[in-house]
């Protein structure tokens, strides 16, 4: 079970990472509404241009505390919580502009993937 879940955080931290620092102008099927691009996708979502910031920053921080996480076993909870908040919010603002169910999915997967990783490093 330990091994499988040293897995999720680095499938976590890496899906992360790829969305951030790889994708970030590209058009995915799950950004909001008809976001070509993740600035785009927190216009739709209503946020101010400093908060995509704010969200970016904490997404790559946890997200390389989780890979951290594999050999610094203390930094994987906090971190597996922290991100699991961006997640929770992610899901949120896809309700909020009414989505289909299907955008929000990779975000809930990876927040079900950061409960599960978090209670697991209890």
């Amino acid at each position: 079970m330990e091994r499988l879940v040293s897995v999720i955080q680095v499938v976590i931290g890496l899906g992360i990472l790829n969305v951030w620092l790889l994708r970030p102008d590209k058009a995915t099927a799950w950004r909001g509404q008809q976001a070509r691009n993740l600035k785009e996708e927190f216009g739709v979502y209503g946020l101010p241009p400093w908060f995509m910031g704010a969200v970016g920053f904490f997404k790559l921080l946890f997200a390389v505390l989780l890979i951290l996480g594999v050999w610094f076993p203390s930094l994987t909870r906090p971190a597996a919580m922290g991100m699991a908040v961006l997640m929770l919010g992610a899901v949120s603002m896809h309700l909020k502009v009414k989505d289909p169910l299907k955008k929000s999915l990779p975000a809930f997967t990876l927040l079900v993937l950061c409960i599960l990783v978090a209670f697991a490093a209890a």
